[in-house]
């Protein structure tokens, strides 16, 4: 009998390099792709022929599965082991009911007996089991689920009842190979992404205060601009802090992870918060606006609603924390990181909401009064009547399954609160007279309070946008929305009078002053502003001093922007792409005494950087995409794009790895019994990154 050929994905790569612990590095036959990764984790070879190489990867199934039919047909197969000998195996049976076929001989696979009899299990590198492995990463990865899920009986056996064929890894394999092994991708793909990048920003982001050995971790994100003016943004690290780690240490790592990843010098904007720091990283709410769980446990929701009063204590345990420990870590920010350091924008947004919402103490029963309501309704009016008020995704709080994540900051419960009081007499009516219902006063107090946080709740949602949307996909908002939100919102309040909660109004004056007031008169917001094209200088009232700014600002980052594309020995870029080809010039040449009479071109002179701005400003303003009209005018305007490119890498609001330490805080609170998975900063750096790896 003929020997049975093994099927191996490696069929077709070469394999130019293989080092220690089976690390191969591989060049794909049809396109010259450098494949790296292990001998026993190949789904990035599989995942390359599915999606660059389909007939290829068409024709390795067809053999995977001829050699399963050739193991399950009814004659009698052989193989030779290596002594020689030829071994037969008996005919496995498909059919329903019957039992388990023959047993397994030599190197065949394993049958298992069970419900449809015996069946013959994937081989390892099978593309069927490497793709429903992945899968099983996707998912741990997606919903930060311990890795020891795949331990667990009820998770094997719908695995056997949806695919008898696949043999389920272990918890093992998949927390010390496979996770790893994608986390190596990512690094790679990043690392290569950002050595030909000349724009790029950072952001810091601390989660702190869960109990057990880690304190917390230090998260770093990159903002880049890749070369057509697409924006990326790529979590390079994920790290654990010890208990009691020092500013010194963070700022040590911080330097460590930029070294590593190349970008160690290059970031134009490092974004980080000394709040961020001092507390965990909690969501602002509304006081007293709780949020029913299905699960029942409103008491423990309460420990993230923004409290009242001024306790410290309280303050620390929402994310606030006091004056003193905030001004030491801005204190060392500013002596680590220097002048690059700037404030995340809707971080201050959220404060300044905070101060004001803590000013208010009348606030807190009436809000609680309303939540009482809201809970009321929605536990007795049909959800068919429910959907006329609140249509929106995520509004609909209360109830069984129908918690959101989204509906639990300050933004989202203020929308829900405003719907409630725009239906209130129709909701009222849907769920009878009861002692819940909210008086001529209350409704007074709520309506002033809806209405002065209105523009707030505006410029959050515009920085923000839909938080419905899939956390993986790269949206980014630039800081040049800041300053006009920030001159929107004081004309707001110094047009806005109130009569049930005036102290309201005076505190959030107050925090708007101390906390984003100063980006009116900073260089880099005003030129941010300027050179985004809805904006211009449109929203200035002293634009010939404005524009003095703006030339002083420009030409100080487009000289050292020069100085850093040029230093090639400070900061090596090795895969710098090739200046585009020339045009073609006309083979039909002038001769010079033939066309003497024509008179010759001016040559072309480069544009002063006034130039180019003078230019720039006599345009009408646009509503084109901000990336999108500077791709489209980088010829025109070759030094003040140099500039914009690096301003629109820094973020106006937080990062997606921000997101995830909210959803881990929310998800994963030892507190409630939850156990944190093992190397929880692998699935936090991975889900971060999953776009890169998984879209």
């Amino acid at each position: 009998m003929a020997s049975v050929s093994k099927v191996s994905i490696l069929d077709y790569f070469n394999i130019v390099f293989e080092g220690e612990n089976g690390k191969i590095e591989s060049n794909c036959k049809a396109c010259g792709t450098r494949i790296q990764a292990k001998r026993s984790v190949t789904s990035n070879f599989v995942t390359h022929l599915k999606r660059k190489h389909q007939a290829m990867y068409d024709d390795f199934v067809k053999r995977k599965d001829m050699k399963r039919e050739g193991y399950s047909s009814g004659s009698l197969h052989s193989f030779t082991t290596n002594g020689g000998n030829t071994r037969y195996t008996l005919p496995i049976s498909t059919g329903v009911g019957g039992g388990g076929g023959g047993g397994g001989v030599g190197g065949m696979g394993t049958l298992e007996g069970g419900v449809g009899g015996g069946v013959t299990k994937f081989d390892r590198h099978d593309p069927r089991q490497v793709l429903i492995s992945e899968a099983i990463a996707k998912m741990i990865v997606r919903d930060l689920q311990p890795v020891s899920i795949v331990e667990n009986q009820g998770f094997r056996e719908l695995l056997q009842l949806l695919e008898p064929r696949y043999t389920p890894e272990r918890q093992h394999y998949i927390q010390s190979q496979l996770l790893p092994a994608y986390a190596y991708q990512a690094q790679l793909a990043t690392r290569q992404a950002l050595a030909s990048t000349h724009a790029l920003s950072l952001s810091l982001d601390l989660w702190r205060g869960i109990t057990g050995a880690t304190s917390g971790y230090l998260g770093v994100t990159c903002h880049f601009l890749t070369s057509d003016w697409q924006m990326r943004s790529a979590l390079l690290a994920c790290l654990p802090l010890t208990r009691g780690s020092s500013m010194n240490r963070v700022l040590s790592d911080f330097e460590e992870v930029c070294h590593s990843h190349g970008v160690s010098g290059r970031a134009f904007r490092v974004v980080a918060d000394p709040f961020l720091a001092t507390a965990t990283a909690k969501l602002c709410c509304l006081p007293g606006f709780l949020v029913s769980s299905p699960s029942g446990q409103n008491e423990d929701e309460d420990e993230d609603v923004v409290d009242s009063n001024n306790s410290v204590e309280e303050g620390i345990k929402n994310g606030h924390g006091d004056g003193g420990e905030e001004g030491e870590w801005g204190d060392s920010w500013e002596q680590g990181l220097s002048v690059c350091r700037v404030d995340c924008f809707s971080r201050s947004l959220e404060q300044c909401v905070s101060e004001g919402l803590r000013s208010c103490p009348q606030l807190s029963s009436t809000l609680a009064k309303a939540a009482c309501f809201y809970n009321y309704i929605t536990s007795a009016v049909p959800p068919e009547k429910l959907n006329q008020v609140f249509d929106s995704p995520g509004l609909i709080m209360g109830g069984p399954g129908n918690t959101s994540p989204a509906a639990r900051d300050w933004a989202s419960q203020l929308k829900v609160l405003r719907r409630l009081l725009d239906s209130v007499e129709f909701l009222e009516e849907m769920s009878g007279p009861g002692e819940l219902v909210l008086g001529a006063s209350e409704r007074a107090l709520l309506r002033e309070l809806a209405d002065t946080l209105e523009p707030f709740t505006e410029a959050w949602d515009m920085v923000h946008g839909d938080r419905q949307a899939d956390i993986h996909t790269d949206r980014h908002v630039s800081i040049s929305l800041a300053l006009p939100c920030v001159l929107g919102l004081r004309k707001h309040l110094s047009e806005t009078s109130t009569t049930h909660c005036p102290s309201l109004l005076v505190a959030l004056s107050q925090a708007l002053e101390s906390r984003l007031a100063p980006i009116l008169e900073d260089p880099l917001y005003i030129t941010a502003t300027t050179l985004d094209p809805q904006f211009k200088l449109t929203w200035s009232s002293n634009p010939d001093w404005h524009r003095q700014v703006l030339i002083e600002e420009l030409s100080k980052h487009s000289t050292a922007s020069s100085l850093i594309e040029s230093n090639t020995d400070l900061h090596p870029q090795p895969q710098t792409p090739p200046a585009p080809a020339p045009s073609p010039v006309s083979s039909l040449s002038r001769p010079c005494k033939l066309f003497s009479f024509i008179k010759q071109r001016p040559t072309t002179q480069a544009k002063s950087l006034e130039q180019e701005l003078a230019v720039y400003l006599r345009e009408e303003p646009t509503d084109e995409e901000a990336l999108h009209y500077w791709r489209r005018k980088a010829i025109d305007f070759p030094l003040l794009a140099q500039v914009a490119k690096r301003a629109f890498t820094i973020p106006a609001c937080g990062t997606v790895v921000e997101s995830i330490f909210t959803t881990a805080g929310r998800c994963l609170r030892p507190d409630r019994g939850r156990v944190l998975p093992k190397n929880l900063e692998t699935l936090i750096y991975l889900k971060a990154n999953y776009r890169l790896l998984w879209t």
